[in-house]
This record gives C-alpha cells, structure tokens and sequence, in this order.
C-alpha cells in the first residue's frame, strides 16, 4: 500500500492506495487534537491527499461542525471511479487491502457515520460491511430500502443518528454476537 502526505492551511492529510493507484484505500484529514468521525461511503472518487472533491469537502465541514479533530474516508468499494456505473464494471470493485483498512479504523474511530446511499447493494455489500462495523454506527437518514443516505446532499442540520446492529438490514437478521 502507498502513503501519500500533504499539508495546507493547517490541515495534515493522507491517503492510502493501491501500486496501480487504481484503488484508495482511506483518506484522512487532521485539524485538531479531537478524535477521528469515520465515514464509510461507497467508493473514492477523485479526491487525494492534496486536494478534496465536494463530498470530502463536505464531510469535513460535517466533521469540523460536529466537534471532531480529524475525519477518515474509507469506502465499501476501494476501486477509484466518479460513476457508480464504473464501479458495477470492475472486475475486483473492493480492492485486495479494502477490508483491512476499513475493519482497522472503524474499530479506532471515535465514531462511524454509515453513509454510502443506495449503490450498496452491489454485490450485497452494504448488509456485508453493515453486519461487521462495530456497535455504535450512526447514519445520516436511511433510503426507502434501508440503506444509508450518502452525505452530500443531506443537510448539516441533520444529525447522525444511531444504527443499533438490529436495525441494519432487518431482512437479513443482522445480531450482535
């Protein structure tokens, strides 16, 4: 996996991707001392350690409104696309290093915020990653089928709100162990 690292207005960055860089793995945004929000979406677009795109851009005003010091990205896909079309073409949509990143930080953040809207359900995904994220996952609103709601179109006056693990996916009997 290659670390990359930037700094800009106060701001250290970083972000993990494949050799291919075909894949990212996370990103990472720190300002302050306080713990890290991760967001768990659905796959990297074009943001990178140097620069974001409107999502990142707004989950990091989200997290700096929230109180947290620092924000993570990591994504139920890691393949790198703009469409989620694109991402339905990828032979290997997830990504070798994806599972490990992800399973990583969301046992370290100080809280997970499920958000990776209705394309979860490609290859059943979202009910895959949704069953093992740990206990106190919160979202920003849910879709009609369940999923959570991505983050760029919801309102900052919208606070994340729980998930306990028997809510998520009821159709799939999702229980703590």
């Amino acid at each position: 996996m290659i670390e990359r690292r930037a700094e800009a207005d106060g701001i250290r960055s970083a972000a993990w991707y494949s050799p291919c860089e075909a894949y990212r793995y996370g990103l990472e945004r720190r300002w302050g001392t306080g713990g890290a929000l991760l967001f768990v979406m659905l796959n990297p677009s074009t943001a990178t350690e140097e620069a974001n795109d409107p999502t990142i851009a707004r989950c990091q005003r989200r997290a700096q409104q929230l109180g947290f010091g620092a924000m993570r990205i990591a994504n139920l896909f890691g393949y790198r696309a703009t469409r989620p079309r694109d991402l339905a073409r990828a032979e290997a949509p997830v990504g070798p290093e994806n599972d490990l990143l992800l399973r990583d930080w969301a046992q370290d953040a100080a809280q997970v915020l499920a958000a990776w809207g209705v394309h979860g359900a490609l290859l059943g995904r979202g009910p895959e990653v949704a069953a093992w994220l740990p206990g106190d996952v919160r979202h920003l609103g849910l879709t009609r089928d369940g999923h959570p709601r991505h983050p760029l179109y919801r309102s900052y006056a919208v606070l994340p709100a729980a998930w306990p693990i028997d809510a998520r996916y009821p159709e799939l009997g999702l229980m703590n162990d």
